[in-house]
Order: C-alpha cells, then structure tokens, then sequence
C-alpha cells in the first residue's frame, strides 16, 4: 500500500513538473534523484546536480570550522548511516572525512565512497554540493547529502 502511495506520489509531482515546463528531478522508490535532461551517468564517476536541491542559505556565509553531522540512508538491506567530517572557510569545503557503519555490501560502497568524495567536494562552496555517485557507491550519496544539510544548518552565519 506504502508503496502504491510512493509512486502515485511521484507520477503526481512528474506531471506537476511536465506541465510546469521544467527539469524534473525525481526520487522514486527509495533511489536517488535523477535528473531527468541530463545525459547518461558513468557509473565510476560522481555527478553534481546543483540544480537538484535548492538550499535556503545561498545569501548567507558560514561560519569558517570544522563540522560534523550524520546522514542516514535506505539500502536494500535496510538502513545505514554515514558519519560526514568537513571543514569549512569562506563557505568553502576544504577538508571532508566519511565514516560509515555498514556490514557487508554496505560496508564495501561506503569504502568506495569514502576512497573517491575528497576529490569531488574540496575546494568547492558547500553550497553547490549535490553528491549522486562517488566510485559507484550511489545511495551513500543519500547520507552524506543529509549530513551536509545538517552541517550548513550548523554553520549558518546571521546576516
């Protein structure tokens, strides 16, 4: 029945978003986002969607630290956790570590994970972080992207 909601939901907001004109960028089925006009994806690369999720703080500046969150996330084995590490000057990663909890597969795509984000987020504005694959690790992605949102939240400046 959950599941039957889940997708009329999404064939709702597709239709919302077809008739709207724009990009869709849908989540079915517990997966990542997918930018419906983007080309194919290697699956050994990352891909930033900057467009995938507004942030609330693109005005604002962060305060310049070292900040940690966990993300959580669904497999289909069930849930996981990542535990995200970044440092932060002038709203710019400079330094990032993952941790994770996982067993088994799990634990093989957080290591894939862990191996490959340095590269992909440091040196860029926390802001433009939208993390879909790193190494072939995707729904790590999930948690790590939680844990950033929990970190902007954190480091948020007044303006």
């Amino acid at each position: 029945m959950q599941d039957n909601k889940a997708k009329l939901i999404g064939l709702v907001v597709i239709a919302l978003l077809a008739v709207a004109g724009t990009g869709a960028v849908v989540m079915l089925n517990n997966r990542e986002p997918t930018n419906q006009t983007s080309e194919a994806q290697d699956s050994t690369t990352t891909t930033e969607h900057a467009n995938a999720k507004s942030t609330e703080n693109t005005g604002n500046s962060y305060k310049d630290g070292t900040y940690d969150a966990d993300g959580s996330y669904r497999t289909p084995g069930g849930a996981e956790r990542v535990s995200v590490k970044v440092t932060l000057i002038d709203s710019t990663i400079t330094a990032v570590e993952v941790t994770g909890s996982g067993s088994g597969e799990s634990a093989q795509y957080q290591e894939l994970f862990k191996d490959g984000i340095s590269d992909v987020v440091v040196g860029k504005n926390i802001n433009e972080i939208q993390v879909s694959r790193v190494s072939g690790s995707s729904l790590t992605s999930t948690g790590f992207n939680n844990a950033i949102e929990t970190i902007k939240q954190e480091a948020t400046t007044s303006a």
